[in-house]
């Protein structure tokens, strides 16, 4: 296949899928996929028959849900707006309020459905300032129980997302126990609670049981329906971004340029400023590998290789679903990597090929 293309590999994403489905059958917790970190509709069919629906965070993610995954289908938004909320309404099972103020604004719009609202706990594990939930000032979800009390005539649940990437489950724990403290008179009043996604428990070495006895215990304690919303966990280790040296160089260190773009193709890694991850990562030739792009730090890191790296040769870049999909964008112009699915049986079949008139019609 030309490269650049993100490869799914099914057997991959199968052993994520059996671990949330362990979770499922002996915490109790259903299991929604996040789109806001993939939201490849190829794979939707195959993901279906071990999670419950998806959670979105826009009409657009919420309507994808609704006809590309089907089953239940929560909406979520930091804000929704006039002209969109009827129609969000129209595709969800679940409408979850990021505040007050929008729920007393569009309460009515959604009596039809489940309506929640969104708690933030102000303590969070994430070790970046740019996603950390419960930042000063942060606007994402109330804090305030007295006056969460006031409107809980008007909804049924709420939903608490405040682990990125946590791999740590006593870290889990402990701020679990910190929001039963915060929120236990509105616990107790829930009929369900979503506690978000960025629980790393399809991870290696993730003490799995222990979390399915605290999520068991935690819905026992209330009485309510658990919720997670896997979405790097559902994915993780699942994809490779492929890509092919163009052009070899010397400027102090060796360099490697491939035909794709770390700004366009895995945007995450150039915000958070981390580096890709090769398998294997080992040898004598050290290369930093560049993308083709103009900006000067469209670097995806430094490796090393058994070989030295020549035009033509292939490197690969590993765990590259969560974040980078949604994330595509056509900066320079530098051709979209297409989508292929690897099969259980081996086989590979391409699903999406972007071209130029893809590129023209994003523009105006």
């Amino acid at each position: 296949m030309q490269t650049p293309y993100y490869l799914i590999d099914k057997s991959k994403l199968l052993r994520n899928m059996e671990r949330i489905a362990h979770v499922r059958e002996n915490s109790g917790a259903k299991a929604l996929l996040a789109l806001k970190c993939f939201a490849t509709w190829s794979v939707f069919d195959f993901m279906r028959e071990y999670m419950d629906g998806t959670t979105s965070s826009s009409l657009n993610e919420v309507r994808l849900g609704h006809e590309r995954f089907g089953k239940e289908t929560h909406a979520y938004s930091v804000a929704y707006a006039d002209y969109e909320i009827d129609e969000v309404v129209s595709h969800a099972d679940k409408i979850i309020f990021n505040s007050i103020g929008q729920l007393e604004r569009y309460s009515d719009n959604a009596s039809e459905i489940v309506r929640g609202l969104r708690l933030n706990p102000q303590v969070s594990s994430s070790s970046f300032d740019l996603a950390d939930p419960a930042r000063p000032f942060s606007r994402l979800g109330e804090w305030d129980v007295s006056k969460v009390e006031k409107v809980m005539d008007r909804i049924s649940g709420f939903m608490i997302h405040n682990n990125c990437e946590n791999s740590d489950f006593s870290l889990f724990d402990r701020m679990l126990g910190q929001i039963e403290e915060s929120f236990s008179p509105l616990l107790k009043r829930a009929e369900w609670v979503s506690l978000g996604g960025g629980i790393h428990f399809t991870g290696e070495d993730y003490p799995v049981d222990a979390l399915c006895e605290r999520l068991k215990r935690f819905a026992g304690d209330y009485g309510v329906q658990v919720y997670l919303e896997p979405g790097e966990a559902s994915i993780t280790r699942s994809t490779t971004l492929e890509t092919t040296v163009l052009d070899t160089l010397y400027n102090g260190k060796q360099l490697a340029v491939v035909d794709s773009s770390i700004e366009a193709h895995m945007l995450d890694l150039l915000i958070y400023r981390e580096s890709a991850k090769v398998s294997p990562n080992q040898g004598p030739h050290r290369y930093m590998v560049c993308g083709k792009s103009c900006l000067a730090g469209d670097i995806f890191g430094e490796f090393d290789f058994a070989e030295e790296l020549k035009i033509g040769d292939r490197v690969s870049f590993q765990d590259a679903a969560g974040y980078t999909m949604v994330k595509k964008n056509w900066f320079n112009g530098v051709k979209m990597p297409a989508i292929a699915i690897r099969e259980l049986d081996g086989s590979i079949r391409t699903v999406r090929e972007f071209d130029y008139a893809d590129y023209e019609e994003s523009l105006s």
